[in-house]
């Protein structure tokens, strides 16, 4: 059986007769909300990030005849706005992180440290640079950074506690005793460690010594449920009658329509494989999202301005470099300077991007009908050092600031690529899923160690495997930290020739 061990349930041993004369619950401690424990972070982050502002502006400052609180405080109030902002971009106010210390210390870190490079860079780009204490300000951003990371430190060992103790546990009881119930009640155990605790499971149809629900799991019948619930004892009744007629399940939903707690219905085994989707209302019928579109409405919007802001700025800062490469390319050998091939992209839109020329004139190959390999004769000396280093791929933020590409996304691949003898697309299932967004200079494939060649088909599908994780997780915060890990190991790969 699914279910095994003895549930310790707060009314484990009571019969409902027991709990209807008022079984007394009043020893078990006083649940805590997490929504609640979130709000008070996002109040503790403010609080932390203008004090310790204030703080600085005190020690440094505060005896200065040139410098006035005025200005510093809008400046303060900026970053306290952009990095509250920011933090709820990068989901450091989801419940579900408070179990999650590492992935939400290190959200931070990042999250505060790109606030403190956009404060920087808006101070350079408005010429206001000047008017501000680069002592101050390195003040402030240290402290912010080490009392938001302690904050959250303390506040999750803090939570770890309470979990222990039951008080941020969610107590969910189950009704129904058949194979659905069960795989709801193994994965709830499986789920201890985030708060939810299982009371039991209870049936009009089972009894104790029922072999669908043996003893150490079955919590009564649907009476003896709802004297538990006015007890306190549950916080979610989940009805997973999967065979059940429509009159049954109307009868348990009367039943416990009028219980304080909530009360779930879960249509089947099917739900279980889709547990990490959403739900949407049609007509007032609610739908399980199967598949969402990647990026929709706000967040298009924002990945397009960040794709031509970003593009259209690292453009201009890198053209010096892309003019001195561009003659390199020039005296090395004969031919044009650039190169253009068609790839897949959006859509499955064929995309012309650019690059600089990397073999000689004659020998292109522009489906890539035969991939590049170590010691190519058809690379050229300077070709064979700009793909060592993928600097033939700057000119493709001219098709960045087209609209063509992405700065981060699944890496464009060439028409007739191949890997272990067969195209692409009949190598790996779902292959063109990828093109549901704009491909990208960089993405986590490529800072993850997958890039250049692709000899085997583990090759091209550990890439697409790295793309959807992508492609499902996209995130403002998740683009920033792909574009600072390349320029640390993007750049370059055993397999880059």
């Amino acid at each position: 059986m699914i279910l095994q061990g003895r549930l310790q349930h707060p009314f484990a041993g009571l019969t409902g007769r027991q709990c209807a004369r008022g079984a007394d619950p009043t020893w078990a401690p006083k649940p805590i909300s997490a929504a609640v424990l979130c709000a008070l972070l996002a109040v503790l982050d403010v609080v932390t990030i203008a004090g310790t502002a204030i703080a600085a502006y005190v020690v440094w400052l505060f005896q200065d005849p040139y410098s006035t609180w005025r200005e510093y405080a809008l400046v303060t109030a900026f970053g306290v706005l952009l990095a509250v902002n920011a933090f709820n971009l990068a989901r450091l106010y989801d419940p579900a992180l408070l179990h999650k210390r590492s992935q939400t210390l290190g959200r931070t870190v990042v999250c505060w440290c790109t606030v403190a490079s956009i404060l920087m860079t808006m101070s350079f780009l408005t010429k206001t640079s000047e008017d501000y204490s680069r002592i101050w300000a390195m003040m402030w951003f240290g402290a912010a950074l080490t009392g938001l990371v302690a904050t959250r430190w303390l506040l999750m060992a803090r939570v770890a506690q309470w979990v222990d103790e039951g008080r941020l546990q969610r107590k969910v009881a189950i009704v129904g005793v058949g194979p659905l119930a069960r795989k709801l009640a193994a994965r709830f155990r499986q789920g201890s460690k985030e708060g939810i605790r299982l009371v039991g499971l209870f049936s009009d149809d089972a009894r104790p010594n029922d072999s669908r629900a043996p003893d150490a799991s079955f919590g009564g019948d649907l009476r003896q449920l709802n004297r538990i619930v006015r007890l306190g004892a549950v916080d979610t009744v989940i009805v997973a009658e999967e065979h059940a007629p429509l009159e049954r399940l109307d009868d348990i939903f009367e039943n416990l329509r009028e219980v304080p707690a909530d009360v779930r219905f879960c249509p089947g085994e099917m739900a279980l494989r889709l547990s990490q989707h959403g739900v949407s209302h049609y007509a007032g019928v609610p739908m399980i999202n199967v598949v969402d579109r990647p990026l929709s409405e706000w967040r298009y919007v924002v990945k397009e301005i960040e794709d031509r802001v970003l593009g259209t700025l690292i453009l201009l800062m890198i053209s010096p470099v892309l003019l001195g490469i561009a003659a390199l390319v020039k005296l090395d050998s004969r031919g044009p300077v650039l190169f253009r091939q068609p790839r897949y992209g959006y859509n499955n839109q064929l995309v012309e991007v650019w690059k600089f020329r990397t073999m000689h004139h004659d020998r292109q190959d522009s489906r890539a009908e035969q991939l590049t390999r170590q010691d190519d004769p058809r690379v050229t000396r300077v070709g064979r050092f700009l793909r060592r280093w993928s600097l033939d791929e700057l000119p493709q933020f001219i098709n960045v600031v087209r609209g063509e590409m992405s700065i981060v996304g699944p890496r464009p691949h060439a028409v007739s690529a191949k890997a272990g003898g067969m195209l692409y697309q009949h190598a790996v299932p779902h292959y063109d899923a990828r093109h549901r967004v704009k491909p990208g200079i960089t993405g986590w494939a490529q800072i993850n160690g997958w890039r250049g060649t692709t000899d085997t088909v583990r090759q091209i599908e550990k890439r697409v495997e790295h793309d959807m994780y992508y492609i499902e997780h996209w995130s403002v915060w998740l683009d920033l930290k792909i574009i600072v890990l390349t320029l640390f190991k993007g750049f370059s790969g055993r397999h880059a020739y």
